[in-house]
């Protein structure tokens, strides 16, 4: 597909609204992804620390 202009681009055939809706959606979706993930490994390494020290101290 050609485009004469940027606002024919944007404008995608009149698609606009779904095409741009749907990548936002999507980087949205892998942004907070993201976030859940890292939140989660953190949790994950901080009651690994807290097991490990416990261990330490009742030995």
């Amino acid at each position: 597909m050609q485009w004469n202009s940027l606002g024919e681009f944007l404008d995608m055939g009149g698609y606009a609204f779904h095409v741009w809706g749907s990548f936002g959606l999507t980087a949205l979706v892998v942004l907070v992804e993201t976030q859940l993930l890292r939140s989660q490994r953190q949790a994950t390494l901080r009651n690994l620390r807290n097991e490990l020290l416990s261990e330490r101290n009742a030995a």
